[in-house]
């Protein structure tokens, strides 16, 4: 029999195939809350692909927001990631507020305002990365406090700067612009240029300072390894995919805008088992 928890995994699976990866890495009694908790980020993170306009998408963030909050839905019994979320929250006791904020971030996702700063940036990769992070922690350190707010924090920023980059040729196609405005500014970056596929050395230079900034927060992340539980370290398994993907955004005739930087399945795999075995200082 399927269980909202199975129904979870398979949404993780389709939708977010690191993080379900790094989950079969957990320690089993860990894994559902862990997939729970991933479906959830799906479900909110992919809103804007199946929605026509803002409004139909702000509707759907509210319904999860309500939920969070604790206003009773009809239709809750019928959402089997819900279910298995609110049984993860209870059974972790995590704290709501941390998905509530993950929601609301989300909602700049429905439109096409530019991000304006890089601090607003790294600002709203706490918010939809980091947190998700610090919250696995906690479902795998069975509730309690793990102390990694901090390393959770930058590795959060690194790895959702790294995956907004590689998103570049979708938003850019529909006129979404996640490259912080005083980045483009700094390099001279015309984004009627972006939108209409035209790779720019500007661009190549903004993007390439976006690289430095991920390797710093990478940096912080090595520093602050020793304060991280071995039993945490399935939290942060996809962050160790980081250097794959910037060696793919930075080869020699790879274009921004007309492709992905994206890596094999079975090379993915891989690389979240061998670093199953690793510590966070040896993330490079």
């Amino acid at each position: 029999m399927t269980t909202d928890f199975d129904h979870a995994a398979d949404v993780a699976r389709q939708f977010d195939r690191d993080r379900y990866l790094s989950a079969l890495l957990a320690p089993e009694p860990h894994r559902d809350g862990l997939m729970a908790l991933y479906a959830f980020s799906a479900e909110i993170g992919r809103i804007r692909e199946i929605v026509s306009e803002p409004l139909p998408g702000e509707v759907r963030l509210q319904w999860w927001r309500d939920l969070l909050e604790g206003t009773e839905h009809g239709a809750v019994a019928s959402n089997p990631v819900a279910n298995a979320l609110l049984q993860t929250i209870e059974r972790y006791k995590l704290p709501r507020q941390g998905l509530v904020a993950m929601t609301e971030a989300r909602v700049f996702d429905l439109y096409n305002d530019p991000m304006p700063t890089l601090n607003d940036l790294e600002g709203y990769a706490g918010e939809t990365v980091s947190g998700l992070i610090q919250l696995a922690c906690l479902i795998l350190n069975d509730g309690e406090d793990p102390g990694t707010a901090t390393v959770s924090g930058h590795a959060g920023v690194a790895y959702g700067m790294t995956g907004l980059m590689r998103a570049l040729p979708w938003h850019a196609a529909r006129h979404q612009m996640y490259v912080p405005k005083d980045v483009l500014d700094r390099h001279n970056v015309d984004t009627a240029t972006v939108f209409r596929g035209e790779t720019t050395p500007e661009l190549r230079a903004a993007l390439k300072e976006m690289q430095e900034h991920v390797h710093h927060h990478l940096g912080r992340v090595r520093q602050a390894a020793d304060d991280v539980p071995a039993r945490c370290l399935p939290a942060f398994l996809p962050v160790f995919l980081i250097k794959s993907f910037l060696e793919k955004l930075g080869d020699e005739g790879f274009d921004p805008l007309k492709q992905v930087a994206e890596i094999s399945q079975l090379r993915r795999q891989w690389i979240l088992w061998r670093a199953s075995g690793k510590t966070l200082d040896k993330i490079k």
